[in-house]
């Protein structure tokens, strides 16, 4: 049946109705354009889909350098603001692919999702891809309902302080460091000079703060969903997403078009908001290089210590 036949029975609609026919045509003309599509069974006519936004956070949390790209408040703010501004929103993914770092960014960052989907009133879902432990569970911990994969790496709730000591290296190659310091601990932790025993024990107390941070977040958070002892839940082991869903760490084991699909229907659209890195931003963002030969060295082992950290779990 042509349109104009089909849009008679839109009036024909009217007249039985009981729409005068001074108002039938603006009865026609009162419709949105998709209902009135819709009601002359246009194809693909209906109404819009609904909508999913999906924030990625995959790399170690903390500050950017020439050698490493990291996730900070600063460089995701835009795009979380964006995720949560998109036009039929029903829900927001975390998309998250992270071993963790800094504690701090990853508190600010998931205190920005959380007081944005409850200023919405939007749900938020976390997916662990090949990891999320430590500061990437810290992240996952933003969302109403955490997914996994079988073979997802999920835990390692607690803190660690990890480096390097070469207190003979510049001494063997002929080098004399000078350091001058206003302050007793100043210069605690110098990976140059010997370890002390009241740096460390200072360094444990901090350590064992932010722990205390991150276990009141998952309680918080996971509350009964939890089924596991703390003494196990909190002792920086990590488990597969099998494991961790057993121990109610995560809600379920899928992926996001699986879930999203079931939940919003197979027309839901998944929309992926990127940070935005043009050649000025990314520039900016790195910075000049190192000028120093002991500023190549701390990017060179900066390098090296996120490998080890991905390495911890298998990656």
């Amino acid at each position: 049946m042509c349109y104009k036949n089909r849009s008679y029975r839109v009036l024909a609609t009217a007249r039985a109705a009981g729409v005068g026919k001074p108002r039938r045509r603006a009865y026609v003309a009162g419709m949105g354009i998709r209902t009135l599509l819709a009601r002359l069974r246009v194809p693909g006519a209906g109404p819009p889909p609904p909508v999913v936004g999906v924030l990625r956070l995959s790399g170690i949390i903390g500050p950017s350098g020439p050698a490493r790209r990291g996730l900070t408040l600063t460089s995701l703010a835009g795009a979380i603001e964006r995720a949560f501004r998109l036009p039929r929103l029903k829900a927001v993914v975390l998309a998250i692919n992270s071993p963790g770092g800094s504690a701090v960014q990853s508190g600010l960052i998931q205190r920005r999702i959380r007081s944005l989907a409850e200023e919405r009133e939007l749900p938020v879902i976390a997916f662990a891809e090949d990891v999320a432990a430590s500061g990437g569970y810290w992240l996952a911990c933003a969302a109403d309902e955490i997914f996994a994969d079988e073979s997802s790496i999920v835990g390692s709730i607690g803190v660690i302080h990890a480096g390097f000591g070469f207190p003979d290296l510049l001494r063997r190659i002929g080098v004399e460091r000078r350091v001058h310091a206003a302050g007793e601990r100043k210069a605690m932790l110098d990976p140059f000079g010997p370890e002390d025993a009241d740096d460390v024990e200072r360094l444990e107390a901090i350590q064992r703060d932010v722990h205390d941070a991150f276990k009141a977040l998952v309680r918080a958070r996971r509350g009964k969903r939890l089924k596991a002892a703390e003494e196990t839940l909190f002792s920086g082991e990590f488990w597969s997403g099998r494991q961790a869903l057993q121990m109610g760490l995560i809600d379920g084991i899928g992926d996001p078009r699986t879930v999203m699909r079931e939940r919003f229907g197979d027309r839901v659209q998944l929309r992926l908001v990127n940070p935005e890195r043009g050649w000025l931003a990314r520039r900016l963002r790195q910075g000049p290089a190192p000028a120093e030969p002991s500023d190549w060295m701390a990017e060179a082992l900066a390098f090296i210590d996120e490998r080890l950290i991905w390495s911890r779990y298998g990656l």
